[in-house]
């Protein structure tokens, strides 16, 4: 008996060791469905494999760069373009991974009798407040067929009610910007609206994980192991895909069956993945998209865009 209760002191002794030196950290997101492997490392125990207590809160693109200036979180996930916004706007960040590339789940939705993206000029379009990506999305859009958000009224609707707009038939609007799963819901009434371009047309959303420089500098291990278990969880969705889709659609009040529909859309990124698009591709990206952000007045000068990187926990 006084050896099992050594042995259990033992065991209890090990387990307290090993919480104390789990490293805490608190993630921003939203419920898009490409950030879901993050909750999935979550709630599969992959983070804490890794030696993370990690808390997950949803917070709305448009205040999430607020949460990582007031201390509320560490790290967040949001596109690319959005992390130039942040370092533009003083919230000093660095990506860190990638997370995915859409694939036709966001793009624009258009009422019947409009049929090229240069009929919107003088129309009215729904979409998220400047700084955010569906407002991104728009700008981009409009400036690859000659116009610019000066030649349109927009209207801030967030993705789910600007498409229901459409649906609806709301007067006055005659076009939004949405993603999955609303993009899919005005797919299923051909009668109320169109897609009429998505990231398959105009590939420029994709999202990525980052942290402050404080947060890096102080818990390298820390950040390894959150890219780790990032990658941990792509790989669980390969390996078990029916249980990986279960939780990931439980967090989002979606089975399984429809998570897995929302997600084909979408590319997560693998770590070999991550290599490829932060040799060139993402720097190319940021650059471009610095430029549009000033062109259209959301930031007022470019960051350091040298900066808005390190890519040493994807190695």
């Amino acid at each position: 008996m006084k050896k099992l209760l050594i042995a259990l002191a033992a065991a209890a002794a090990v387990t307290g060791l090993a919480h104390a030196q789990e490293t805490k950290v608190a993630i921003g997101i939203s419920g898009w469905t490409g950030f879901a492997p993050l909750t999935l490392a979550k709630e599969a125990g992959l983070f804490k494999k890794h030696g993370l207590d990690v808390t997950i809160k949803k917070i709305p693109q448009k205040d999430r760069h607020l949460a990582i200036a007031s201390g509320d979180v560490q790290c967040a996930a949001t596109t690319v373009e959005t992390w130039v916004g942040w370092n533009a706007a003083g919230v000093t960040t660095t990506q860190i991974f990638q997370l995915d590339k859409s694939y036709g789940a966001d793009g624009m939705v258009v009422k019947p009798g409009i049929a090229k993206i240069s009929d919107l000029k003088g129309k009215t379009v729904a979409a998220s407040p400047p700084g955010t990506s569906p407002y991104f999305a728009l700008a981009w859009m409009l400036k690859k067929n000659g116009l610019s958000p000066k030649d349109v009224k927009v209207v801030n609707l967030e993705p789910q009610p600007a498409a229901n707009a459409i649906i609806a038939g709301t007067e006055g609007i005659d076009a939004a910007m949405t993603y999955e799963p609303y993009l899919s819901a005005v797919r299923a009434k051909p009668e109320a609206g169109k897609i009429i371009a998505t990231t398959l047309d105009y590939p420029m959303v994709m999202d990525t994980f980052g942290c402050t420089p404080k947060f890096l500098a102080e818990n390298p291990k820390a950040a390894k192991a959150l890219a780790d278990g990032y990658f941990d969880a792509v790989e669980m969705i390969k390996a078990e895909p029916k249980k990986s889709f279960e939780i990931m659609g439980a967090d989002v009040k979606q089975s399984g069956e429809a998570f897995e529909a929302s997600q084909k859309y979408l590319r997560w990124q693998d770590r070999a993945a991550n290599q490829k698009f932060f040799a060139g591709e993402h720097a190319a990206f940021s650059k471009e998209a610095a430029d549009l952000l000033l062109e259209v007045g959301v930031i007022k000068a470019i960051p350091d865009l040298s900066k808005l990187a390190d890519t040493q926990f994807i190695k």
